[in-house]
């Protein structure tokens, strides 16, 4: 999801409207760029921005509270960005929330017609040490994942792009099917319906 809030510095208000259009463009790039490339950043957060003047502010949830400062200290270090607006959502640290968390991720990409969604093609994540001693939550599954589950509170929120209006209510009948599972608010675009 990108928010893009245009509002001219004194220094784009003499630079022509295609040539402002292009910087927020590639600002816009370079900060999507530091968020999905974060070692941390995965299926259980859900992080948008948006961008006013120099000034770009961090939105959407986090997982664990060392995702919210190191998305921050690296937008802030992206050249043509003066400050950095943290508005990101920390979501409580719950035993339960994290056992709903693995048990979605389950049901959501075990489920055969929806492992297309995953980089790692229906494989379970392996078990770890970490994961054993502190839940999915500090050890989350890696690579690419279209639909992203986010839990708080034994409720859960699904966010990303799916290819169908099926797919849409696939996922959201596999969350919540999870016993456990308070509500399901299901966010998912469709490519074809997505906005621009």
């Amino acid at each position: 999801m990108l928010s893009v809030i245009a509002s001219a510095t004194p220094q784009e208000q003499t630079a022509t409207p295609d040539a402002k259009q292009q910087a927020v463009l590639n600002l816009a790039k370079q900060v999507r760029k530091q968020i999905v490339t974060q070692s941390q950043y995965g299926v259980f957060d859900n992080i948008h921005f948006g961008i006013q003047g120099n000034t770009v502010i961090l939105r959407g949830q986090a997982s664990r509270p060392t995702l919210k400062s190191s998305i921050e200290r690296s937008v802030k270090k992206i050249e043509g960005v003066g400050t950095v607006q943290n508005e990101i959502e920390v979501l409580p640290v719950s035993q339960n929330d994290d056992r709903i968390r693995a048990a979605v991720y389950a049901s959501i990409y075990g489920y055969a017609p929806l492992q297309r969604y995953t980089a790692n093609r229906g494989r379970r994540p392996a078990p770890s040490v970490a994961r054993a001693a502190g839940g999915i939550t500090n050890d989350p599954p890696i690579g690419y994942h279209a639909i992203h589950i986010i839990v708080k509170n034994g409720n859960v929120t699904l966010t990303g792009v799916v290819d169908s209006d099926t797919d849409l209510a696939m996922a959201g009948m596999r969350a919540n099917q999870v016993p456990g599972v308070f509500s399901v608010d299901n966010d998912l675009q469709v490519a074809s319906k997505a906005p621009a």
